[in-house]
């Protein structure tokens, strides 16, 4: 597997913001705040590698997968197994909702596991800690090809300059990049130049 294989998990930091991405990815700048520290707590069983039967579903915990033709790899928290029906499941500390970037995550893992196992899978689910309940997320063509082209977008982006800061204040505040990143600074700066 080649080293230009970019991480399942820094999928969902592109879409969330792609100045984001390229802070943790390329330049390796890294730090935690609330939101970090309890996703890394409420992952701490799932990332114990394993597998299980649940009655006749057979449960796989941390299952690292690939694609060659996308060029990215990571790890799966869980797959389930039900009959010849493989279903990825990420877990997620927040609340549901439509939430692209977690999407795009898991889409990529669940492309990841047909290249993998020549299988075709369907669709996959979020389970929400905030909730406690799962999301169903179908893999249609359009979140396949979104999917698709947010991974070249990602790809690409690793040749360009650093990309300005997003101007979402919500997602700003709550990204643990915020000290490192300054976006309200930055952006401030732009305007009074």
């Amino acid at each position: 597997m080649q080293d230009d294989y970019l991480p399942l998990a820094y999928l969902n930091a592109w879409e969330y913001c792609p100045r984001r991405f390229y802070l943790e990815y390329q330049l390796g700048e890294m730090a935690d705040n609330e939101h970090i520290i309890l996703g890394r707590h409420l992952h701490r069983v799932v990332d114990d590698e394993g597998q299980q039967y649940d009655g006749d579903i057979l449960t796989r915990r941390h299952q690292w997968v690939w694609s060659d033709r996308l060029r990215v790899k990571g790890v799966i928290d869980l797959v389930e197994q039900q009959g010849d029906q493989l279903i990825p499941v990420e877990f997620k500390k927040g609340a549901m909702g439509r939430h692209l970037s977690d999407h795009f995550q898991l889409c990529a893992a669940g492309l990841c596991l047909e290249e993998r196992t020549q299988q075709p899978i369907t669709h996959g689910e979020i389970f929400y800690h905030s909730n406690r309940r799962r999301q169903h997320v179908p893999f249609t063509p359009e979140l396949r090809q979104a999917t698709e082209d947010a991974i070249l977008a990602a790809h690409d982006s690793l040749n360009a300059p650093i990309p300005k800061p997003i101007t979402n204040k919500r997602k700003c505040q709550a990204c643990s990049l915020q000290g490192i990143c300054l976006p309200f600074e930055v952006n401030l700066l732009r305007e009074t130049t």
